[in-house]
């Protein structure tokens, strides 16, 4: 997998759930299937006196998820801001979701407005394969950040984290090393490491 991967499993999705938070600070999330997908940027509609776009406006910063009939999830986490050829985006998501059209005919469609997103982090979880899959990825220049766990250089190589692993995701060695890619950052290695050289990247 990719990043280029990631977004065409999004664009396989169809419909993304989009969380930001509102002026109080509460989580708001929702279902958004206007979207339209290049190899590294992605465009969505909205309408402007919703309080979807109020907060994009605001804030920028958003995440979404997307779930495919693989049991993958693709999280895109960034920040949108709206495009600069609104006409254009616009037409390419109209025509790609035929549907719109009925929710905002004609000149209706003028309270719209199109986000893009080219600078986002991708993270990848595949749960229909053993040993899970994932990855994280960035497009447009973004910077990606390591999460999990990491065994430190005072591990005694007992192999009490390689045995409970639920997806054996632990090789061992002088330290014990986590496959990243396989690991479910569920967090068992580190609660029952004897010399508690266990913690978190």
């Amino acid at each position: 997998m990719d990043a280029h991967g990631c977004m065409r499993r999004l664009e396989e999705a169809g419909i993304l759930a989009f969380a930001t938070v509102d002026g109080n600070g509460s989580p708001q999330v929702r279902n958004i299937s206007a979207i339209h997908y290049e190899p590294d940027a992605m465009y969505f509609f909205t309408a402007r006196g919703k309080g979807f776009c109020r907060e994009l406006m605001d804030d920028g910063r958003f995440q979404a998820l997307g779930y495919t009939s693989r049991k993958e999830m693709i999280r895109i986490s960034g920040r949108a801001t709206p495009a600069e050829d609104q006409e254009r985006w616009m037409s390419v998501i109209f025509d790609e979701q035929p549907y719109l059209s009925n929710v905002y005919p004609g000149e209706t469609r003028d309270i719209g407005i199109v986000f893009e997103v080219r600078s986002a982090t991708l993270e990848y979880f595949n749960l229909g394969v053993r040993p899970i899959d994932r990855g994280t990825y960035g497009i447009g220049g973004a910077v990606t950040k390591d999460k999990g766990f990491v065994i430190s250089d005072g591990c005694t190589g007992c192999g009490t984290c390689a045995r409970g692993c639920p997806q054996g995701a632990i090789v061992p060695g002088r330290p014990y090393r986590i496959d990243q890619s396989h690991c479910l950052h569920c967090g068992r290695c580190a609660e029952n490491c004897p010399s508690m050289s266990i913690g978190r990247l």
